[in-house]
């Protein structure tokens, strides 16, 4: 940056907020667009230091901006006839975060599909039906009815032929009940209760209660009421099953297909070694016990064959393009939005919001304003307000978006 900037020759900007200490401490820098360089910064977001500020640039006749009211109230103050344009960077970036906060409070971790192709073979049902002896007992004389023969079954189980034998040769009333562990059951508990819970609220409203009326009496807060009458509550804990990103990560597609071929866990630790990962044998272990236990949980709600899909995989299509979501096949995507017709929705909304910020058709917007409110999803409908708040400088952005390249 340079040491000296002749201010009077400045016209064109755009100010935006950086951190020094996030959530603390806040400054306000100044970029020209036409050199693309910065030129200033001052430690402060506040609409007066800031309108101050641009004041001492006499000659601005642009400012590209974010959609906060201190800029725009700053911007306004300082250089009442400058062309306010509100960024197309923010634009996109909020109307992300607003899909993905959505996703994330209406969608479990992992997204329930129809089982493809993949996940339905002999393998991959061994693998996830099979944590246990119980368990592989019952899968062992299932595929004997389905006509598998020993041997065949002793291959998908990785184990002997006079394993197997001693497996086909048990009487039914004699297999020991697999018993579900202690996290599974609070967490049916847990589905149970709320569930009950949804429908108290759900009764009393129907009987003519106000919400004020209920909430006195059953003990909810009235945002827990107003949030159990909405459509799309769920019961399911939403932080259930979910695991923080670490170094398995972008492995543990390869450990599930590794371990449904038998490969042992040495082996499999070595090929995703030899890819970059740096975690010890044991986590995939703890990884493969859980991802099982997961599976048969849910398989025990419902006969027909089903297979989860990450929601941050799903998450990621908000930012980038299928192909590039590793783990996601397009087979895969398509059930999910047969599924969850709303994200179907949402993808498009963010396609066609894409679109017409690069199109320099400001008029096309009031048509995606009135698609976007009739989703009627509470964290669209704060963007879309913010939208309509600065509607003048959104559409100079969408106009003149050649501007703030």
């Amino acid at each position: 940056m340079p040491s000296i900037v002749d201010k009077s020759t400045v016209k064109i900007v755009c100010v935006d907020d950086f951190a020094f200490r996030k959530r603390y401490s806040y400054g306000s820098v100044m970029v020209d667009l036409e050199t693309h360089r910065i030129i200033d910064i001052i430690d402060s977001r506040e609409t007066t230091a800031v309108a101050e500020w641009l004041k001492t640039y006499p000659n601005l006749s642009v400012i590209s901006r974010d959609g906060a009211q201190a800029y725009a109230s700053a911007s306004s103050n300082s250089h009442p006839k400058a062309l306010q344009i509100s960024d197309r960077f923010h634009l996109l970036k909020n109307l992300s975060e607003a899909v993905e906060k959505y996703m994330c409070r209406l969608f479990p971790t992992r997204l329930e599909i129809p089982a493809t192709a993949a996940t339905q073979s002999p393998e991959m049902q061994a693998l996830y039906n099979t944590r246990n002896r119980s368990e592989r007992i019952r899968f062992a004389q299932s595929k004997r009815d389905e006509g598998y023969t020993i041997n065949d079954i002793a291959l998908l189980l990785h184990s002997s032929v006079s394993t197997i034998s001693k497996y086909l040769a048990l009487p039914k009333d004699e297999i020991p009940k697999a018993n579900m562990n202690v996290r599974e059951a609070q967490h049916l508990d847990y589905m149970n209760q709320k569930q009950k819970a949804v429908d108290e609220v759900r009764q009393l409203y129907s009987n003519g209660n106000a919400v004020d009326e209920i909430t006195r009496l059953t003990g909810h807060t009235t945002v827990t009421v107003n949030k159990y009458l909405k459509a799309d509550c769920q019961v399911n804990n939403g932080h259930y099953d979910c695991r923080m990103p670490g170094k398995l990560t972008p492995y543990e597609q390869d450990v599930i297909t590794m371990r449904s071929q038998g490969i042992t866990y040495t082996k499999i630790h070595e090929a995703i070694c030899s890819k970059g990962y740096s975690g010890t044998v044991a986590s995939l272990r703890v990884f493969m016990q859980n991802d099982r236990t997961h599976q048969k949980a849910v398989h025990m709600l419902t006969a027909e064959p089903k297979e989860y899909i990450p929601r941050k995989f799903m998450c990621q299509l908000i930012y980038r393009e299928l192909e590039k979501v590793k783990g996601l096949t397009l087979e895969q995507y398509d059930a999910a939005v047969k599924k969850y017709p709303m994200l179907g929705q949402l993808y498009s909304l963010l396609k066609e919001f894409h679109r017409i910020v690069f199109s320099q058709k400001s008029d096309e917007l009031d048509e995606w304003l009135i698609k976007s409110i009739k989703l009627d999803i509470d964290e669209i409908n704060t963007y879309v307000t913010g939208l309509k708040s600065d509607l003048d400088a959104v559409k100079n952005g969408i106009r003149s978006n050649t501007i703030t390249d």
